[in-house]
């Protein structure tokens, strides 16, 4: 693939760039902007659980990638004076590595484990009496001569994130006390999270800049920071003072990003359907072929932002591109 594809789609970050997000983290409730609703909610059980002097109830935050889950577990664990230890599903492979975990806790503190969906099985299971009771069963032994032995742990609060809600088990699911749905986030939203994070980027940028950087972010504040971080270096290098609207449009026309937040391949993906199959429907396994590309990429990176927007259905019958999808690439819409 080429840069252009990659850009923006790609699920994983460089290290370079985790660094730049964690930088750019909202420190306090205050300079964390939008999900207002899940906000309050959770300032209310913060503010309760300190007011009993008991650990907030476990929280799941589930919703697409890159909407804030794991800076809002940060200002769980800020606001409630803990400590946070951070995980995640890949990494816990066995229940000996979770008993590891839990019994390093301290009284009050959070466990955050993103991508909480890909938990093992048997790791999942062990989590249930930890969350229930606060307590940890062992298995000492193996054959008619083991036994259980039950380890007390601190109360704690188990935060957990997933962009896969449904892969959770409901017994699972049923142990979290606070369930929040992020939502996507306006281009006025991202425009905020832009100036703010332009600022700790020594970076000047006006409204009008911000507000388009916003409406090209697909509605994430991850994708927006990158943005901003791509037309920054185009600024610096073309030696220009300052972000103005001149320079964004130019540097995120020549990244290949419109102004839908459409790339080259998502632009690709959709012409591919209309020319070679007169705009579905398609099978995804058709689809595949004529792009060269697996089905878990069509399926889990180009296909769910451009049905978000309105630009592609799935049907029973395949894939089906929409007119809007005509109309912003310009092909002539000759269906019925």
């Amino acid at each position: 693939m080429t840069f252009d594809d990659t850009f923006v789609s790609e699920i994983t970050e460089t290290p370079q760039e985790e660094e730049l997000f964690t930088s750019l983290r909202a420190g306090s409730w205050d300079a964390f902007h939008g999900q207002n609703d899940v906000k309050r909610s959770l300032q209310i059980g913060i503010t309760a659980a300190k007011g009993r002097n008991e650990s907030l109830d476990h929280t799941l935050f589930y919703g697409p990638p890159g909407l804030g889950k794991t800076t809002l577990s940060h200002l769980i664990a800020k606001e409630l004076g803990v400590n946070i230890k951070v995980t995640s599903g890949t990494a816990l492979s066995k229940a000996g590595d979770l008993a590891a975990i839990l019994t390093n806790l301290e009284e009050g503190d959070v466990l955050f484990v993103d991508e909480i969906h890909r938990l093992p099985k048997v790791v999942e299971e062990t989590l249930y009496p930890a969350m229930e009771d606060y307590a940890l069963d062992i298995v000492i032994g193996k054959g008619p001569s083991a036994r259980t032995l039950r380890v007390d742990l601190p109360r704690f609060t188990l935060v957990g994130a997933t962009t896969r809600y449904g892969l959770l088990a409901g017994p699972f699911r049923d142990r979290f006390g606070i369930i929040h749905r992020l939502q996507f986030y306006t281009p006025e939203a991202l425009s905020t999270i832009i100036m703010a994070a332009a600022v700790k980027l020594d970076v000047k940028i006006d409204e009008a800049s911000a507000l388009e950087i916003g409406r090209r972010s697909r509605g994430t504040p991850r994708i927006a920071l990158k943005l901003l971080k791509r037309v920054r270096d185009y600024v610096q290098v073309h030696e220009i003072a300052s972000i103005a609207a001149k320079g964004v449009q130019d540097a995120l026309d020549m990244f290949a990003v419109d102004k839908l937040g459409l790339e080259e391949s998502d632009r690709r993906f959709l012409k591919q359907i209309i020319q070679k199959h007169n705009g579905g429907p398609v099978g995804l396994s058709t689809i595949a072929a004529t792009l060269n590309e697996d089905v878990l990429t069509i399926e889990e990176v180009l296909e769910p932002y451009l049905i978000q927007v309105g630009m592609l259905k799935r049907t029973p019958k395949g894939r089906v591109v929409s007119k809007m999808a005509y109309d912003h690439l310009g092909e002539k819409y000759v269906k019925e």
